[in-house]
């Protein structure tokens, strides 16, 4: 990690807290059973069931990118190297093979000497189940690098690309232009080919960076950089006719989508648990039923009648109580110091509300004195779950500065009278009306209103903006025309790192680096700093990651000074699942348990799948 967290286990706390800090202490926050009956084998078969709110945001592997759909990817979809699942954090964190071989190093000749080309081998014998089942090659590879900038449902980290691959950046902006239709892009993808990205043979792929990096393996690890296989360029990138046709290479495949109802996948029969390093496969199926509230997919995991929450942490009215018990299924993640989960409240720049009030600094200031973000904390569960955030990142992220808080009040609870004279100075002294959109599944209710209050204290009224999980980034957030028509001017979303370690690209360049603005980028209100971009920069073209870490800190500083955005909390996530599930260990990938890696109590056989 670059940086522990803050959090510690209280040694005295009253009430809530007290249930909190307890049981975050206890042996299971980070990873719960790991086996049945004191050490029984795991077993294979049975039927995983997940209840939830929400859909996917996308099926595409090159577009997705909602915690949830990650844990969905894992299943049905492979990528050259990944993360292992491991009890211990700090293994957990370190890139393991997948399609590929090897992880690339300097040490196996994998990268070379100057460090800007990385060859990647794949395994033989891994096959998509296609009609015929085929192999999968380097050129899927390549493909799929070249599917993230399409025109119709692009990459939502572009910058993690077009910054580093050679002459990724040029393939990028020419894809852009070309019309969104299937033959437009079939016709492209065969003429363009990126210059850093070739496929020398069927099992050889080699990148060419523009400049050294050191979190280039971390950006191969993403589900985005998945192999594609060609059949999908008879297809819209995840249109309709897209989702309906689905192809696996991994230990499950989808055999039945209906959107924002249902998702079922089987074993994939081409799939071989040998040629696997990551995946155990134990359940025989999975099936997720969407459109399930927070208080009944809580009471059926404890009822037993389903398994795992798909997108949903417990009420809080029910976490006091699990938490006073020691509940063994239920997991605080990451473990130990770690926090992941960053509430923050986006500021839509191109908003037209109040006369284009958000592009006045003294505006987006006095939000940032509004917040009662202590409230906020304890609606999470309390300081061992959340504590309020003043940063533009969060304190397991690169960048982040310990006691630094720009816009302090006393105790976090906000501080009406300076936001108000902040939004006089502006030339409100009668305040201004704007837009909260935020997600109704999970706490996000109860934290738009809370922020709702806190923000008319100061003189602002709230309109609150309900969406579904999938439309909240889908239709509104990564939408630049819903943006500019003022539909909404600060919204709720939660971010976590998408990967720990040297992750400051993950936080300060996939959020603030407004070059990366567009459909499904994740600068989610068009901020745009010259100053940040540079830092940005900078921090990438660092040769060490602690020779990156002060322009990440000037870049989270300037992003502050701007009043880009407005930190709310950070946390750990809360999951819980039913007793008769084992095998449970917080991922760093879904932030959830992994599908692929959990068995029922009571199934058929022993071991994994064949």
């Amino acid at each position: 990690m670059s940086r522990p967290g803050r959090w510690r286990c209280a040694t005295t706390a009253f009430g809530l807290a007290a249930a909190v800090a307890l049981a975050a202490c206890g042996p299971e926050t980070g990873g719960g059973k790991p086996s049945t009956g004191g050490g029984a084998a795991a077993a294979s078969g049975g039927v995983l069931r997940l209840v939830g709110k929400s859909d996917v945001d996308h099926l595409a592997t090159t577009s997705a990118y909602y915690t949830t759909t990650a844990m969905l990817m894992r299943a049905f979809t492979r990528q050259l190297i990944n993360y292992p699942l491991d009890s211990d954090f700090d293994r957990q964190i370190v890139l393991a093979p997948d399609l590929a071989t090897a992880v690339p190093s300097l040490a196996n000749g994998g990268i070379s000497a100057d460090g800007k080309t990385y060859t990647f081998h794949l395994r033989s014998g891994v096959r998509w189940n296609t009609q015929p089942p085929r192999a999968v090659v380097a050129g899927d590879e390549v493909r799929g690098i070249q599917l993230l900038c399409n025109p119709v449902s692009p990459v939502g980290a572009p910058g993690y690309y077009e910054t580093t691959i050679t002459g990724m950046q040029e393939f990028c902006d020419a894809f852009a232009k070309t019309p969104g239709t299937v033959a437009d892009i079939q016709r492209f993808i065969a003429t363009h080919p990126i210059r850093g990205v070739r496929a020398p043979d069927d099992t050889t792929v080699v990148f060419t960076l523009r400049q050294p990096a050191s979190d280039f393996l971390n950006i191969v690890a993403m589900p985005f950089a998945s192999p594609v296989p060609i059949e999908y360029l008879a297809y819209l990138p995840d249109g309709p006719d897209f989702r309906a046709h689905t192809i696996s290479d991994g230990p499950y495949r989808i055999t039945r989508y209906v959107p924002n109802r249902e998702i079922e996948l089987d074993r994939n029969p081409v799939w071989t648990a040998a040629l696997d390093p990551l995946r155990k496969a134990y359940v025989d199926s999975i099936q997720i039923i969407e459109g399930v509230s927070s208080e009944s997919g809580q009471q059926q995991l404890q009822a037993g009648t389903a398994d795992m929450s798909w997108d949903q942490q417990p009420p809080t009215a029910d976490r006091a109580q699990l938490l006073a018990a020691k509940d063994p299924d239920l997991i605080l993640g990451p473990p130990g110091d770690h926090d992941a989960n960053d509430i923050f409240m986006p500021i839509n720049f191109l908003s037209p509300s109040g006369d284009g009030a958000l592009r006045k600094l003294a505006v987006r200031q006095a939000l940032e004195y509004a917040v009662d973000r202590a409230a906020v904390a304890q609606i999470q569960g309390g300081a061992a779950i959340a504590r309020p955030s003043r940063q533009a990142v969060v304190s397991a992220a690169s960048g982040y500065v310990e006691e630094y808080d720009p816009y302090p009040s006393p105790g976090d609870h906000g501080d009406p009278a300076k936001a108000k004279a902040l939004l006089a100075q502006a030339g409100y002294p009668n305040g201004i009306t704007l837009k909260l959109l935020y997600r109704t599944g999970g706490l996000d209710p109860d934290i738009a209103q809370t922020i709702q209050a806190s923000l008319l204290r100061a003189g602002v009224t709230v309109q609150l903006v309900p969406a579904t999980g999938a439309d909240f980034f889908a239709k509104y957030l990564q939408n630049p025309d819903v943006a500019k028509r003022g539909v909404w001017d600060l919204a709720l979303p939660a971010w976590v790192p998408d990967w720990f370690g040297n992750n400051g690209r993950s936080f300060l360049q996939a959020l603030y680096d407004g070059r990366t603005y567009g459909p499904n980028s994740a600068d989610y209100g068009d901020y745009n700093s010259a100053a940040v971009n540079q830092l940005v920069d900078r921090a990438l073209g660092a040769a060490t990651p602690a020779a990156a870490e002060p322009f990440w800190r000037a870049a989270a500083a300037q992003v502050m000074q701007d009043a880009a955005v407005v930190p709310v909390t950070q946390s750990k996530i809360v999951i819980y699942h039913s007793a008769r599930l084992n095998g449970c260990v917080f991922s760093v990938i879904s932030f959830n348990c992994d599908m692929t890696m959990v068995w029922l109590a009571g199934a058929s056989s022993p071991g994994g799948a064949p």
